[in-house]
């Protein structure tokens, strides 16, 4: 599984990291976890068009891990695109209908999208879920943060695994989905001394990765005030394995 950083951000506009969201290529597939503002122009810039996407996976409905639905819908909908567009799939928390319903309510016929192109799968917002498809599952475990936030754990084919917290603070069910796991990517929003309630600091995305017992942690989600701190010395504090700081389009191999 090769994954790519499409944005390492918050919804705080910078120059340099787009809001959040991971693309997935794994087979012949590509899955964005999550898809900000300005997600597919992103994916553009590493050379693949949105109308590879065959799976879009978002962890809470917050507007920059999400706006981008929006652009992504109203493109899919260009005729042209239309006529040669194979069939999607958007999962999410419980209510991705009713949100997906919302925004067509705003923007009407230009978000309707053909019912045989696109498969709206909710997930258990009150525990564990799992999803199996051709070349990956995912399993889905609710997190602190927002109502109904969920992280993901993604098994390749070939037993390889990663964990995508999208927001969250520290709690007992990150620490479980991430046991064992190849790749831990957390949130690190805000720095030590300055906690802010549904995030993490760069200390406690480390102590969840020591006690999950992975080799290597990918830190992203990064708020102007954390990255005005030395986030790696503060991480290092409790985690010792591999640490990567994210960065916009940063390729990982899992």
């Amino acid at each position: 599984m090769n994954l790519l950083i499409l944005g390492s951000g918050t919804g705080i506009p910078l120059s340099y990291r787009a809001s959040p969201s991971l693309a997935l290529f794994t087979g012949h597939n590509l899955v964005l976890f999550d898809i900000g503002p300005g997600a597919i122009r992103q994916l553009k810039r590493a050379g693949v068009n949105h109308d590879r996407i065959d799976h879009i996976v978002i962890t809470h409905f917050h507007p920059d891990h999400t706006a981008d639905l929006i652009h992504f819908l109203f493109a899919t909908r260009n005729p042209k695109v239309l006529q040669s567009r194979d069939p999607f799939v958007i999962t999410g928390p419980e209510g991705l209908e009713k949100f997906l319903a919302g925004l067509r309510n705003v923007y009407e016929k230009w978000l309707d999208i053909p019912g045989e192109l696109i498969t709206i799968e909710e997930l258990n917002t009150k525990g564990p879920d799992r999803r199996s498809y051709p070349n990956y599952d995912i399993l889905s475990t609710p997190v602190k943060h927002a109502p109904g936030s969920l992280a993901y754990r993604v098994h390749g084919k070939k037993g390889e695994s990663f964990v995508y917290s999208g927001d969250t603070e520290y709690c007992n069910e990150i620490v479980d989905l991430a046991k064992g796991c190849d790749l831990l990517i957390l949130e690190c929003s805000f720095p030590e001394g300055k906690p802010v309630e549904g995030h993490l600091t760069p200390l406690l995305a480390g102590k969840i990765a020591t006690l999950a017992g992975v080799k290597r942690l990918l830190l992203v989600h990064f708020y102007p005030e954390v990255l005005a701190t030395d986030i790696s010395r503060d991480c290092r504090r409790a985690y010792k394995g591999e640490l990567i700081l994210g960065r916009d389009m940063l390729r990982i191999m899992v």
